[in-house]
């Protein structure tokens, strides 16, 4: 993001509207650390200070503060929260809380989970203050959120990524991405990239390169492939429920326009032949100009998905450069 989005066109404060943002399910975990002195550390693990069951009540504050986050910070949405929960972890001098909210909704979770870290480090606080009122809550942040536009975030994933910007495309340019680590370690031939290259130079697209990636770097080819703004860009691979399967959440970060009927209909034609076509997570959607396609990485599934685009990638080309026909 390059601006606050909860400033109007005046600067002044406003309720971001959320009505027509997708509903998915949506996490945030996020931390805080309290620190203390080791004796009030041992008081604390053996329930020996004045107000009991320090923990449980820590725990049942944060909850607490997660349900009235909107009444606590003026700009939040009222979300109906599926799930709050509160873990404490003791080093010797102090307790570090980890708070996760869930929901699903229109808008995220972060500030619910931030929300019942704190007020659960506010209430240990309370608790401990009879024997040390200098004890400090600190280190308050977000720790990982999914869901939504942007997906999967944590601080390290990635450096930030600016919105998308138009672009001048290259007309009749085209890039292919292969998410295959064997294919990148040279152990398994590719078989895909040559097949989506092919097809679309029988449709008069320039093709500038075929890359092949391990899944940990599609995000870097996808970034370096779009910097060079073709008009099309074609990625197959990564977009199952495997734990290195990250094409999905490389992508979206770029799109400024999702086309969820493409991709949709992707999975609906695959589903005909194999059930399990349906679990491909891969988006489609326009990034600065450029159109995005999340192929699946079997060769099945990219015959699938370039039969869904053919007919159909030249007209909605047409139209983000501002031609073709509006039927």
């Amino acid at each position: 993001m390059t601006g606050l989005t909860h400033l109007d066109d005046d600067g002044r404060a406003r309720m971001v509207d959320v009505g027509d943002k997708a509903t998915t399910k949506r996490v945030a975990t996020a931390t805080a650390t309290f620190t203390t002195r080791p004796d009030v550390i041992a008081l604390v693990q053996a329930d020996g200070l004045p107000k009991a069951d320090v923990i449980a009540t820590a725990r049942i504050a944060g909850i607490a503060g997660a349900k009235r986050t909107s009444e606590l910070i003026p700009l939040c949405h009222q979300l109906a929260l599926s799930s709050v929960s509160l873990d404490f972890a003791f080093t010797e001098d102090s307790i570090v809380i980890t708070a996760t909210a869930k929901t699903t909704g229109q808008t995220g979770v972060e500030m619910e989970a931030l929300t019942a870290a704190s007020i659960a480090g506010l209430t240990l606080h309370d608790m401990v203050k009879a024997v040390d009122p200098a004890s400090v809550l600190g280190d308050i942040r977000l720790l990982e959120k999914s869901g939504g536009k942007r997906g999967n975030w944590t601080p390290e994933a990635s450096e930030p990524i600016e919105a998308p910007v138009a672009r001048t495309v290259r007309p009749r340019t085209a890039a292919v991405i292969v998410a295959s680590t064997a294919g990148a370690a040279g152990t398994r031939e590719d078989l895909t990239g040559p097949r989506i290259s092919a097809w679309l130079s029988e449709h008069d697209y320039a093709v500038d390169a075929v890359t092949v990636v391990s899944d940990a770097d599609v995000h870097l080819a996808i970034t370096a492939a779009l910097d060079a703004a073709p008009a099309v860009l074609i990625t197959t691979g990564g977009t199952g429920l495997s734990p290195s399967d990250r094409t999905p959440e490389a992508t979206r970060p770029h799109l400024d326009r999702e086309l969820p009927g493409i991709a949709e209909a992707i999975r609906t034609l695959g589903s005909t032949k194999t059930p399990t076509a349906a679990l491909s997570r891969g988006l489609a959607g326009v990034s600065g100009g450029t159109v995005v396609v999340n192929l699946p990485g079997s060769t099945g599934g990219v015959k699938d998905g370039l039969a869904v685009l053919d007919g159909l990638l030249d007209h909605l080309v047409a139209q983000i450069a501002g031609g073709g026909a509006h039927e």
